[in-house]
């Protein structure tokens, strides 16, 4: 069976985080371990295999401002090519500064410009992930003030970037392209594992397959749920029922009558890194 690839770029400032977060997520390093990490130059390429045959083309970009400007420059064609998913990454602690939040955002339109300019990438998907959200917010750690105020910063920015893609993509195709997706991550919680599992479920052939045969091991087993995990990662890749980012309004019968609303909607990302912490310490 022949490999199916999926390009992947992974873009944003230097210092956002995007190394830190790729070595959490496919090599299995520990969030304090990324302290040791160093720049990345130019462009860092990496290869990870999903379900037998199908490869993940991960491009790391690095963020220093003489790549950033080669990137939509020179090197458009080659770096804008072919793709079927760009992750943004965006400093959540540059929120606060006007002037670093707002050239962060120039260059995320020039991406999405160069992206939706090309023929072959024009319809990718976009993610936007605003990193280090453990570092934002007023009120003690863990405090109701805290967590409303991280929720209400990425609302904002959420409808910010997404009206401003939106118009990107008007002015350039004639019409609305797919609208992108915005996440709030860290590499100290549950929230990467979020944020990457839509990612990598959107790029699953027939997942709408996977999800029916998961529903029906769900009803044979009198379950409330099942659940797919990637074995090396531990991303979630799909779930019976209705979709993995589904709002309450549409679960299913079987998810509704057995309470699905009253779990933890962190659930599987906790159990992710549960999982993979477990694993990491036993090495």
């Amino acid at each position: 069976m022949s490999n199916i690839r999926k390009k992947v770029l992974l873009m944003g400032k230097s210092g956002s985080g995007k190394t830190s977060m790729r070595s959490v997520i496919f090599s299995n390093m520990l969030a304090q371990g990324t302290k040791t990490l160093g720049a990345t130059i130019d462009v860092e390429h990496s290869h990870v295999r999903f379900l037998g045959n199908m490869v993940l083309n991960l491009w790391d970009c690095g963020g220093q401002e003489a790549f950033l400007d080669h990137y939509v420059s020179t090197q458009k064609d080659q770096i804008f090519s072919n793709v079927a998913i760009l992750i943004y990454v965006f400093d959540a602690t540059t929120v606060s500064s006007s002037s670093e939040w707002e050239k962060d955002v120039q260059y995320f339109e020039e991406c999405i410009e160069a992206l939706r300019g090309n023929e072959t990438s024009s319809g990718a998907g976009v993610w936007v992930l605003v990193n280090k959200m453990d570092l934002v917010g007023q009120g003690p750690e863990g405090s109701k003030e805290r967590e409303e105020g991280r929720r209400r910063i990425l609302k904002e920015k959420k409808e910010e970037l997404e009206l401003r893609a939106r118009e990107i993509a008007v002015s350039v195709e004639g019409r609305d392209a797919r609208p992108i997706r915005v996440y709030g991550t860290s590499i100290w919680d549950e929230s990467l594992y979020k944020a990457w599992s839509s990612v990598i479920h959107t790029l699953i052939p027939n997942a709408s397959l996977i999800r029916s045969h998961l529903t029906h091991l769900r009803n044979i087993s009198s379950s409330i749920e099942a659940v797919l995990f990637e074995r090396q990662t531990f991303l979630v890749l799909a779930k019976s029922g209705s979709e993995i980012d589904a709002d309450e309004d549409e679960l299913d019968d079987v998810e509704v009558e057995g309470g699905v609303k009253g779990l933890d909607r962190k659930r599987f990302e906790k159990v992710s890194e549960i999982i993979k912490g477990f694993r990491l310490d036993c090495l």
